[in-house]
């Protein structure tokens, strides 16, 4: 019996070591795919935020430009105010003489010049007198005493126009409120 049982008992041996076998060989490849699903899975999430990232790039860089491109033409136009402030001062000093051709030809050198300006996205910023003072759209340079009680924080006078460029306020206008 004992030759008997030690055959029986190596055969049994061997059946468990081939069954422990193929349990670590389906533990193993169980445990390569889950790494391998696994993987897949983080590459998929580093793949997803690096597509996200690189479209807020996009979005940011071309929101970017289009703002340099309307902006871009501020510092010209900034240098160009004086000359139209002087063009305006101009036309009110020549529209009071008799000359007609003096003031139809500077008339159309200023208006041809403030097309321009305008068409490079320019524009004035609107206040006049009896207006509500804002802070926002205006400067105040100066208060005087009001002549009536309703011209109380309120413009009394425009000293120089203010200009935008797009949304943006490059020159405010410089006003005289009442006090």
């Amino acid at each position: 019996m004992t030759t008997e049982n030690t055959e029986i008992d190596k055969e049994m041996d061997d059946v468990t070591l081939e069954n422990n076998s193929t349990e670590e060989i389906v533990t193993d490849e169980l445990s390569v795919e889950e790494q391998l699903s696994e993987d897949l899975a983080k590459e998929k999430d580093k793949y997803l935020r690096l597509f996200a990232e690189f479209e807020n790039y996009k979005r940011r860089t071309s929101k970017e430009r289009i703002e340099l491109f309307k902006t871009a033409n501020q510092e010209v136009l900034l240098a160009m105010l004086p000359v139209l402030d002087d063009f305006d001062r101009a036309m009110a000093e020549i529209s009071k003489s008799e000359d007609e051709v003096l003031l139809k030809g500077v008339q159309l050198i200023h208006e041809k010049l403030k097309n321009t300006l305008v068409s490079k996205g320019l524009e004035q910023v609107e206040v006049k007198a009896g207006d509500a003072f804002d802070a926002d759209f205006a400067e105040a340079i100066t208060q005087i005493p009001a002549a009536s009680a309703k011209m109380k924080g309120k413009i009394v006078d425009v000293l120089e126009k203010g200009y935008k460029l797009g949304e943006k306020i490059i020159r405010f206008p410089k006003v005289v409120i009442g006090q």
